[in-house]
């Protein structure tokens, strides 16, 4: 296995990091993570498929993109791999197809062979697309016994419109599955937070999957405001500053749910995922500390989950820990670079929703505010 990465930027290659000399025409897979406007034009897709002609091409919008161990905006971040024995298998749905996003995550992976499937990467649109709803499509359709990663597109801060693409312009309600197989492929997970809950734990009494209305009975909206002060003039963005835990009962973990839009009109708040009625939840706040901590902690399951040393490391971290941690976004990737290993080559982007499960190799779960990190090599 060989991995080269690449940064492009004003429609040249402007950055290399390719020790192993990999030649771009014996490429097998290229994911490129980008600025929406550069990833969905036509002439930026043609160059990076001129670049990499043989390659299975894989491309999702960002709200920011990870590069070695630097984060930029306003460029494609792309990394290209040549398996020496592991096979890969591609899908994608549409879900202007679908009657729901569970069906698309289940007819998603339906698609693909299942015979020595070790990994399943799955880029979703980020706005079109329920995350919770296509993570328990991607559950049934394999039993949670293969790992899935993965993540929903970013717009920036914009919350506007995300775009995927398998070997095409990506444009937007894609979601597209990336199967590896083989046993010689090594694969390893970790995925933290390190955001602190705060307040009375509270009970969802009013809300339509991913809508939230009501909290104990009264308006979140108006909650929200109390609790953001001076930053309620800035919703929804603020509102990053301030997301949700979830607890859907008394045995599971918590999940943490970012807040992508307001309706003030309808006096509602849109999250990234579902909040089931009767879920318990809390406000959460985070300090730049215990972020940086949380991706460290990622990174070092990662380890414990494979004693070998990794190739490629995949981060998908979220648009509210890039909002937090503003110029100092470096040091997040710089943590997670320090506990890999030197050659681990680094590749990923800010999400407006992270895919991983909670435990080692359990079902995926959505979630926001994570630094999401998926291990590679072969042996």
């Amino acid at each position: 296995m060989k991995v080269a990465s690449f940064l492009y930027e004003n429609e040249i290659f402007v950055k290399e990091i390719n020790e192993e000399q990999l030649q771009v025409k014996d490429a097998n897979l290229v994911i490129g993570f980008g600025a929406s406007a550069l990833v969905s034009d036509e002439n930026n897709f043609a160059n990076i498929r001129e670049k990499f002609p043989n390659a299975t091409l894989a491309m999702a919008s960002s709200a920011g993109e990870i590069f070695d161990k630097e984060v930029f905006d306003n460029t494609i971040s792309l990394i290209a791999i040549e398996f020496a024995d592991t096979k890969i298998a591609t899908s994608e749905v549409n879900i202007e197809d679908y009657n729901n996003s569970f069906d698309a995550g289940h007819a998603l992976v339906t698609k693909l062979p299942k015979e020595t499937l070790k990994l399943i990467f799955v880029l979703s649109d980020g706005g079109k697309v329920n995350g919770s709803e296509l993570v328990k499509g991607i559950n049934e359709a394999t039993e949670s016994k293969v790992l899935v990663t993965g993540g929903l597109a970013g717009d920036g801060a914009k919350f506007e419109k995300t775009f995927v693409g398998l070997n095409q312009v990506p444009t937007s309600g894609k979601v597209i599955a990336i199967g590896f197989y083989g046993e010689k492929l090594q694969v390893s997970h970790g995925s933290i937070g390190g955001w602190e809950s705060f307040g009375l734990e509270r009970t969802v009494t009013k809300s339509d999957r991913n809508v939230l209305y009501e909290i104990d009975h009264k308006n979140v909206l108006d909650l929200y405001k109390k609790y953001l002060g001076k930053y309620a003039e800035e919703l929804p963005g603020s509102a990053l500053l301030f997301p949700l835990s979830i607890k859907l009962n008394d045995k599971d973990d918590l999940i943490v749910r970012t807040i992508l839009s307001i309706d003030e009109q309808n006096q509602s708040m849109t999250f990234a995922g579902d909040l089931p009625l009767g879920s318990k939840v809390r406000f959460m706040k985070a300090n730049f500390d215990k972020l940086i901590d949380a991706a460290s902690d990622a990174a070092s399951n990662c380890i414990s989950m494979n004693k070998n040393s990794t190739k490629l490391a995949l981060l998908i971290s979220c648009v509210g820990r890039k909002v937090i941690l503003s110029n100092r976004i470096d040091e997040e990737v710089e943590a997670v670079s320090d506990i890999l290993s030197n050659t681990t080559l680094l590749t990923g982007f800010y999400s407006y929703g992270e895919i991983s499960p909670l435990r080692p190799f359990s079902g995926c779960e959505l979630h926001n505010q994570t630094m999401t990190i998926t291990c590679l090599n072969e042996l």
